[in-house]
């Protein structure tokens, strides 16, 4: 990094709400956002959007009258991107960058056109327009009215932490001075749950009680960054979250970028990851910089909830932080895992308990680390193909 990024603004809609008093006023308690919900007459964990949510995203679909083809991604991202640039004080007419990606794309609209097509043979007129890729960025991009430029990606789980490396690149190099950056994933649909059990790492358990404070598998069914657990236990969620970038540092700024890493694991199949995650150890290593490892307080983990993945990751920091490890969270086992719009939801996560200097854990592990303050913490995201972004974010 040439030069320090503020994020002035940070909006998102998830599990937690539809704002950000929503999801810290959410982070505060031990409940996690996870039901079961039925996919083709069998049961499966996800974490939803509130009803309130829904109702706002639905009143966004009713709005107009090309905004009711299309799919949930989208408007998602529509909703948070909104409130993110009033939150910054931004307008259309300023022509800021846009990238916003997404892991699976208009997953809910795909299933719907191609289960049309197996049983007619033929499918709507709309059914490739609004489930490309650029579908998302370009629909917001509209919406705003805004002149900037517009790009989408999907680099799977870290696809959010990617577009905030490519808005921090356009700004560096002077052809950019504002960048909305985010993530937007609507994954709940039957297909992929199908993908994610056939992979056999979809949360078996079930909710048979009450989420009280009791800490078992029953009351908490994704265990992320629990080393001890005996099976996989990711389980899906839904949500997009947006950031606006910055040049230098603003007064307003929620919290300053002060570095950035990334890299790519070689590979031994489709979604392999080394036993020492090899690609965050180089992520983590560039975003720290010149920067003590003692310095970072806190790091938000990828960690999806999986026996491999968790442990990884842990090992990747045992590595880099030997002599003093930082105290370590997820949001995971709260919200799920929202793959393109989990990084995003992360920063967030951490400008949280960067404004609010508390440090929030997580419920089932033991004798957990805490902070003395929060100055600097350290985001990690990773997706299949081995892309690890880590970005450090200071106070």
């Amino acid at each position: 990094m040439q030069k320090p990024i503020s994020i002035t603004a940070i909006s998102s809609i998830s599990p937690l709400g539809k704002s950000l008093d929503d999801a810290w006023n959410s982070y505060q308690n031990e409940k996690h956002c996870l039901a079961e919900k039925l996919f083709n007459n069998e049961n499966a964990l996800v974490a939803e959007i509130p009803k309130d949510a829904k109702e706002h995203i639905e009143l966004l679909r009713q709005s107009d009258s090309k905004y009711k083809s299309l799919d949930d991604t989208v408007l998602f991202a529509i909703y948070a991107s909104r409130q993110a640039i009033k939150q910054a004080g931004w307008k259309g007419s300023d022509n800021f960058g846009i990238n916003i990606g997404s892991s699976r794309g208009a997953t809910e609209l795909f299933e719907t056109y191609h289960k049309d097509f197996l049983e007619k043979n033929k499918t709507q007129t709309l059914s490739s327009p609004t489930t490309t890729l650029g579908n998302i960025s370009s629909w917001v991009a509209h919406d705003l009215q805004t002149q900037g430029p517009e790009i989408s990606h999907s680099i799977t789980c870290s696809t959010a932490l990617h577009a905030m490396l490519n808005g921090i690149a356009w700004i560096n190099s002077s052809m950019c001075d504002t960048f909305l950056v985010g993530g937007s994933e609507a994954p709940l649909t039957p297909f992929t749950i199908a993908q994610m059990r056939a992979l056999k790492i979809y949360s078996k358990n079930k909710l048979s009680v009450p989420c009280h404070s009791e800490h078992s598998e029953a009351s908490f069914p994704c265990l992320a960054l629990d080393l001890k657990k005996k099976q996989n236990t990711m389980v899906l969620g839904e949500g997009a979250s947006m950031a606006c970038l910055e040049r230098g540092e603003k007064e307003n700024a929620l919290a300053i970028i002060k570095g950035i890493g990334y890299a790519t694991e070689i590979l031994e199949h489709n979604i392999s990851i080394s036993s020492d995650a090899k690609c965050f150890q180089k992520s983590m290593q560039m975003a720290l910089g010149d920067l003590s490892p003692n310095d970072i307080d806190v790091i938000v983990m990828h960690a999806p909830g999986t026996i491999k993945g968790d442990l990884s990751e842990y090992r990747a920091i045992e590595k880099i932080f030997c002599n003093k490890t930082p105290a370590l969270t997820t949001n995971k086992w709260k919200i799920g895992h929202t793959f393109g719009a989990s990084g995003a939801l992360n920063i967030e996560f951490a400008v949280l308990m960067l404004q609010n200097q508390k440090f929030i854990g997580i419920p089932y592990i033991e004798n957990q680390e805490t902070p003395q303050r929060i100055k600097n913490i350290l985001v990690n995201a990773v997706g299949f193909g081995g892309n690890a972004v880590s970005i450090l974010l200071s106070k």
